[in-house]
């Protein structure tokens, strides 16, 4: 299994980084048929061969996520585009 975690700082409001959360596991949803929950402030997420974590914080989001071994080799893809969807949402790192 391979693994990508990340997390960004942010000054946005609690509410804002909330809502930045869901537009990026809406839109995981939308391209990757992940589905997600919310459990307080963090999102659960999985789909077969994948299952992830999304923390938002007053100060950062974070994000784990678990590839299964049908998808380590598409890992340099996934995290490159997470990570550009989170610098464009919150900014970089």
């Amino acid at each position: 299994m391979a693994t990508i975690s990340m997390a960004r700082k942010h000054d946005l409001p609690h509410k804002k980084a909330k809502d930045v959360a869901e537009k990026i596991a809406k839109d995981l949803h939308k391209r990757f048929e992940l589905r997600y929950e919310w459990e307080g402030d963090h999102i659960e997420f999985e789909r077969p061969g994948v299952t992830g974590r999304m923390a938002i914080s007053r100060e950062k989001i974070t994000l784990d996520v678990q590839l299964g071994w049908l998808l380590t080799p598409l890992k340099p893809a996934i995290e490159k585009e997470i990570a550009a969807q989170l610098d464009k949402l919150v900014g970089k790192a």
